[in-house]
């Protein structure tokens, strides 16, 4: 796992890393079939939790979510106790005590995602320069949303030939001018998914970008049940009114 973090790391892992490519006309990518899309959209729970296990395998070597914290993972189906285990699988600083030390103790359920790096000068200097983003906002913060993320992780390819590559660029089909300093972070079998899911690349790009969207849009079903029940009520609110007006006008000759 550590030569794993250190690929990563050293390969300025960050899914927003722009060069002279960011001025050049982001290709539209293809559309996927997200259960969240529509006016009834909701997300699916399974795949919900599927993408926080490759965030948390995978992507969470370089990238934070800051504005997520562990009792956050309710909203995608993990119990209170399944909470707890998962806080407290990582180490956080803890208040200073009384000598004013600043020991780790474990994450508790009301503390945000653990960073992978303290600040982001320690992050740059991981990645070449380069502070990988964080991934909260991720898909609301992109043109074409979960369809470029999508998109973006699944498009490392071969250069073509006779394309001169920068040094330490990777070609992506989905990243304007298909150079990115981010190298390939998914593959076939990278995780081995606790539900028994056959872990290909596209499975697990449908399945993280899930889970980031959610993050991005936690409230989605909610306002989705809130717009069905106010196009319900108008529907039967304008049934009535109509009835209404048919029985004041009933005896007026037109």
């Amino acid at each position: 796992m550590s030569n794993f973090r250190a690929f990563l790391m050293g390969g300025g892992l960050a899914l927003a890393t722009l060069t002279t490519a960011s001025a050049q006309e982001l290709p539209e990518p293809a559309k996927q079939d997200w259960s969240f899309y529509g006016a009834f959209g909701t997300y699916d729970q399974a795949a919900l939790q599927r993408g926080f296990q490759v965030y948390r395998e995978v992507c969470a070597a370089c990238h934070s979510m800051s504005l997520l914290a562990y009792h956050d993972l309710s909203g995608i189906g993990y119990t209170p106790d399944e909470i707890k285990a998962i806080a407290a699988s990582v180490s956080v600083p803890d208040d200073p005590d009384d000598t004013g030390e600043i020991k780790d103790r474990p994450g508790r359920p009301s503390d945000r995602f653990k960073a992978p790096f303290p600040n982001e000068k320690a992050a740059a200097a991981a990645n070449n320069g380069a502070v990988p983003k964080d991934l909260s906002l991720i898909v609301r913060g992109r043109k074409y949303g979960p369809d470029y993320i999508f998109a973006l992780l699944t498009g490392f390819k071969d250069p073509p030939p006779g394309m001169k590559m920068a040094n330490g660029m990777n070609y992506n089909t989905a990243f304007p001018g298909n150079q990115i300093a981010m190298p390939p972070p998914l593959s076939d079998d990278r995780v081995t998914y606790a539900d028994g899911t056959k872990a290909t690349l596209a499975q697990e790009a449908h399945d993280v970008v899930t889970f980031l969207s959610w993050a991005s849009d936690p409230h989605l079903e909610e306002r989705h049940r809130l717009g069905a029940r106010v196009i319900i009520f108008l529907a039967a609110f304008s049934g009535v009114m109509y009835g209404v007006k048919r029985k004041v006008w009933s005896k007026v000759a037109h």
